[in-house]
């Protein structure tokens, strides 16, 4: 699959530039909860969004939710991150068999704002997981999606589909999809006037006047 020329742009950068990018366009509410975590550490994973959200429905089957299950794996876009609000606290929302079927597919990884299981075998697979718990209990009789790609909420950020998203071992940020390739173009720059700061401090320039010649710090 050939890679989104925006996308790999997009994982050159990290969390705290576009993060201060967005703060400078006057843009708000794009940093998802920090409870979220990386499965994997020291993993990039970065993407447009396929979102899904779901409800608890303690009277479906077995069969009922594993079917619709199978349908929301089915569903998922390659070369997107599919972003789950199941509006759950218990059980996990993403496994092994699972994580294996979407990376076959070409999914980018995926963002729970639920749980996860299986964790050391979705590791060794190297498909990058963001989530808040760890529970081996599944959804089975339990969960089921309720809607595809319309717009969620995590925490404060709300997400719509095709937005992007960018985590890494500091946190995850919401790109909205129209701003994106000018955030994007933003961060490179302020990525280039931070090498000019770093390069400033390194001859010895005082971290003030670095600042004040070079706008950035």
């Amino acid at each position: 699959m050939t890679l989104d020329p925006l996308v790999a742009r997009l994982e050159q950068t990290y969390s705290g530039v576009l993060n201060d990018v967005m703060r400078g366009q006057g843009l708000r509410d794009f940093t998802l909860p920090p409870s979220l975590r990386p499965l994997i550490p020291r993993q990039k994973l970065c993407g447009p969004v396929f979102t899904v959200s779901g409800k608890v429905d303690t009277s479906a089957d077995a069969h009922t939710t594993l079917l619709a299950w199978t349908g929301l794996l089915s569903k998922a876009k390659p070369g997107h991150v599919l972003l789950i609000q199941p509006n759950d606290s218990t059980v996990a929302h993403m496994g092994e068999l699972s994580a294996e079927t979407l990376k076959f597919r070409g999914v980018r990884g995926v963002v729970a704002d639920g749980g996860t299981r299986d964790a050391e075998f979705i590791i060794d697979m190297g498909l990058q997981v963001w989530h808040r718990y760890f529970t081996p209990r599944d959804i089975v009789s339990h969960w089921l999606p309720d809607a595809f790609d319309v717009p969620v909420q995590i925490g404060d950020v709300t997400i719509a589909p095709g937005d992007y998203v960018f985590g890494d071992t500091d946190g995850m940020v919401r790109l909205p999809k129209a701003q994106a390739e000018s955030i994007v173009a933003a961060a490179e720059e302020a990525m280039g006037k931070e090498n000019l700061v770093r390069n400033a401090i390194l001859e010895g320039v005082d971290p003030q006047e670095a600042y004040l010649r070079h706008g950035k710090f």
